[in-house]
């Protein structure tokens, strides 16, 4: 919609620009029949263009149809590459986030089984509170992941598709850039998620030793009680 305003409103442009050539000019002199010309070869460039104004109007002589096509094309591969290379960085740094995030939270649920048995009650609520925060930053940054990596999808299937045009348009140099710019995002992408994959892989091993010591932990605590209750017992029965 946006872009037929502007093309209507060029249009209004060129046509009001005509009548004040035309009304203020003698025809036999000025030739009226060149400016007609001129005004019509640039409204069909701007009405084709619907708007986009990227080539100039005195190139459209020059330049066939096949030509504008490919630079088009060009244009369409570089852009989608640049999104990729964005959408890339931000989707590897999101996912290192995550698994420094990650890490800090397997270190303090560490530090926490560590000094089980040995805290305050208030030193204890202290550490939890710091380990519920941490659960929520991993979360939220696991969050941030899936949102990147939807985006970086998107991106992707956009350059991909670029390619292709490019390569049926006859650009074929272009089609052959966007296709290693895939490639190197992907193995970018692909050497990130390893450690998102390692942090993610650790977490299940903390999270398994974490019930095995809090289990070993009632174990002993029952334990200690049942040993201060057996003297109990035996004098009660004397």
């Amino acid at each position: 919609m946006a872009a037929q305003r502007t093309a209507t409103t060029c249009l209004r442009l060129l046509r009001s620009s005509a009548r004040v050539l035309f009304s203020s000019s003698k025809p036999a002199v000025h030739k009226p029949t060149k400016w007609t010309n001129l005004l019509y070869t640039g409204v069909a460039s701007l009405t084709v263009g619907a708007g986009l104004c990227a080539v100039p109007f005195r190139q459209v002589e020059n330049l066939s149809h096949d030509s504008l096509i490919k630079r088009a094309a060009s244009v369409v591969t570089d852009s989608s590459s640049t999104f990729l290379s964005q959408t890339t960085l931000a989707l590897i740094d999101g996912i290192t986030e995550y698994s420094k995030a990650v890490h800090t939270l397997i270190a303090l649920q560490r530090r926490y089984l560590d000094s089980i048995g040995n805290l305050t009650p208030a030193e204890e609520d202290t550490i939890w509170q710091v380990i519920i925060g941490q659960r929520a930053e991993v979360n939220d940054r696991q969050d941030e992941c899936r949102r990147f990596e939807s985006t970086w999808v998107s991106a992707v299937k956009l350059c991909e598709m670029a390619a292709e045009v490019a390569y049926s348009s006859g650009a074929e140099q272009a089609s052959i850039t966007a296709k290693t710019n895939i490639q190197v995002a992907q193995a970018q992408v692909e050497e990130a998620q390893k450690l998102s994959n390692d942090a993610d892989k650790k977490m299940a091993e903390a999270k398994v030793m974490e019930v095995e010591r809090m289990a070993q932990y009632a174990a002993s605590l029952q334990g200690s009680n049942d040993e201060e209750e057996v003297p109990e017992a035996y004098l009660r029965e004397d």
